[in-house]
């Protein structure tokens, strides 16, 4: 689902990060009764960690992190130094994106966990969230407010039964502060946040990252873009414990004065980006719903002079990309690469610009989200007199190779089908690599693998089994390429 930076174990590695909720509309319509829906089938479990560069045999993701529970009855721990540099503590997932159902923990029916072999594992909540409805009063209330009377007649209840409300954090947080813009785009880390490690005999390690905005359409000479906002500010972070539910708004950027107009209102609400764990702060990343604004923006306002901005002569344009086998604007991303004059590998979004009506590169955008550096946006403009292939260009360019395009279409046969994945743009020094993976898709069982790598550079374009080699071929001609 999320990119995301992590040290596994010493070095930095970009990584993909998937939390494994439940999805209770998969559950067989028989079993679907109320019981189920609020007493057994509560939570999520656990969640993978990949490599974003690299494939298991097959061309399956690789996993850092996976299988957390049991396998065959034997408990997973943590067995590599790999997955021991990432925290899985409490694996629990009982408030998260696809979670939109009130539960009733501390009954007398136990929580399923996961299946293991022949028979399954149970648990009972014992986090910090809820609401204790031992009491008639507290049933009589909610189930008024639920409209669910089962929750007065069932005989399971338990003096320290509790109710978990609003779980989906998209509805909790927006409860909490109605107030604010949120991303679209929350993020789970996992990370220990706690101060002391030893304050916690079985801690929660899962926190889900929104980021939050003020805006407004009110602020003087501002041009109120598609968004029907002139005024935006990425000021607050939100962080949720995937377990106990927990909610804190943190401010990072107390310049901005409507964020701290609304701290004044609510005192107890807000909190400074300093009582943030070390170990949180280190998993932010720059939003790209608001880098998508100010990137969208700036394809007018980077015009400088009034006639030139007048006429609209320099007008720039997001490229497009082929993605399945359909073109579509291309979307930012994230990668770890030392930019121009940068030397030290950065976690960055990236975004590229050709100019309006043409296909070729003409700038793109960086946004850093490490250390002291997060929030910094530097923009590169590359000499006109100088031709650079845009993505479309590129796009081109693979269609019309001989070998690789031979190959897509023995692939897109009855049964299967070819997707080019997300084509990256990587800046290399003073030079810029392409990247695009390709997969297979049955069309029965919907499972891409990855089958290819396309790396061009320069006047050169290969195709290979993996990235290392695509970049051998690229790089040291006197190494065969491999066949497609």
């Amino acid at each position: 689902y999320q990119g995301g930076a992590n040290t596994v174990p010493t070095e930095q590695q970009q990584v993909l990060i998937a939390a494994r909720e439940l999805d209770y509309t998969a559950v067989p319509k028989q079993a679907q009764t109320w019981v189920n829906e609020h007493l057994i089938y509560t939570h999520g479990y656990g969640f993978t960690v990949s490599p974003v560069n690299r494939v298991a045999t097959g061309g399956l993701p690789e996993h850092l992190v996976r299988d957390i529970g049991t396998i065959e009855g034997k408990p997973l721990t943590t067995a590599s130094a790999v997955r021991s540099s990432i925290p899985i503590g409490q694996p629990r997932i009982y408030y998260g994106e696809s979670t939109d159902t009130y539960i009733m923990t501390g009954t007398k029916v136990k929580e399923l966990d996961y299946p293991s072999g022949n028979d399954n594992v149970y648990n009972t909540y014992d986090g910090r969230g809820g609401i204790n409805i031992g009491s008639l009063g507290r049933k009589l209330l909610f189930a008024t407010y639920l409209n669910d009377w089962r929750m007065v007649l069932t005989p399971e209840f338990l003096p320290q039964t509790k109710l978990l409300l609003r779980r989906n954090i998209d509805r909790r947080i927006r409860s909490i502060a109605p107030f604010l813009r949120y991303d679209r785009d929350p993020y789970i880390v996992a990370a220990d946040a706690r101060g002391n490690p030893t304050d916690a005999k079985d801690p929660s390690f899962l926190y889900w990252i929104v980021d939050a905005y003020t805006t407004s359409d009110r602020y003087p000479y501002s041009d109120i873009g598609t968004e029907g906002i002139n005024y935006i500010r990425n000021s607050v972070k939100v962080v949720i414990d995937a377990y106990h539910g927990s909610v804190s708004f943190y401010i990072i950027d107390p310049s901005d004065p409507i964020v701290t107009t609304w701290a004044k209102i609510f005192p107890d609400l807000f909190k400074p980006l300093s009582a943030m764990p070390a170990n949180l702060r280190r998993h932010l990343r720059y939003p790209q719903d608001f880098f998508k604004i100010q990137s969208d923006r700036l394809m007018t306002y980077h015009m400088t002079d009034p006639q030139v901005f007048y006429n609209r002569e320099d007008q720039w344009q997001i490229p497009t990309e082929v993605y399945g086998d359909k073109p579509r604007l291309v979307e930012p991303y994230y990668l770890i690469t030392s930019l121009p004059t940068i030397p030290v590998p950065e976690f960055t979004l990236l975004l590229p610009y050709t100019p309006q009506q043409r296909t070729n590169l003409v700038a793109w955008l960086a946004a850093r989200s490490d250390g002291e550096n997060y929030g910094k946006l530097l923009l590169y403009t590359f000499p006109k007199q100088r031709q650079l292939f845009g993505p479309e260009q590129i796009e081109a360019r693979i269609n019309q190779d001989p070998a690789i395009s031979s190959q897509i279409s023995l692939w897109n046969r009855q049964g299967s089908r070819v997707i080019q994945g997300n084509l990256l743009i990587v800046p290399i020094e003073q030079s810029l690599l392409y990247v695009e993976p390709l997969y297979i898709e049955a069309t029965q069982n919907q499972l891409p693998t990855l089958v290819r790598v396309i790396v061009a550079y320069e006047n050169q374009i290969v195709m290979a089994p993996t990235l290392p080699e695509a970049l051998a071929a690229i790089f040291k001609p006197s190494v065969t390429s491999p066949d497609p």
